[in-house]
């Protein structure tokens, strides 16, 4: 499975600089979250929304270039291979003036049942809305 790309563009912020005068490592890793979220809320039903949490297994991210206070970043992110219990997911995160590559991320999430918490099998017809 591999789904289309996904993309939104947002401002680097002063709360997101540090002390070296460049975006903070762990903002890139908020970015890949924030992504996937939009991601799924912008793909996914009402219902599977309601019925399917996320949870990380596993991140793996590597930086590329910095961003500075007044870039603009473009997020990308798909879906790659899904197995019973675990989707992979690819971001980029893109300097807008320029194109330039600044981070690239594979995270592994988990489907959970959203009231027990406990790993859950996504349906068929979720799967399909994710992939080309």
């Amino acid at each position: 499975m591999s789904s289309a790309r996904f993309e939104m563009v947002i401002p680097v912020l002063p709360v997101d600089i540090d002390e070296q005068n460049h975006v903070n490592n762990t903002v890139y890793l908020r970015w890949v979250q924030d992504i996937a979220t939009a991601h799924w809320r912008a793909v996914a039903s009402p219902k599977a929304q309601k019925a399917i949490g996320w949870v990380v297994v596993r991140h793996e991210i590597d930086y590329k270039g910095p961003a500075a206070l007044g870039d603009e970043v473009v997020l990308y992110t798909w879906v790659g291979k899904a197995t019973r219990l675990t989707f992979e997911r690819f971001t980029e995160i893109r300097r807008n003036r320029d194109g330039r590559l600044l981070s690239q991320a594979r995270t592994l999430w988990c489907p959970i049942d959203a009231q027990t918490g406990r790993p859950v099998r996504v349906s068929a017809d979720v799967r399909a809305q994710f992939s080309i």
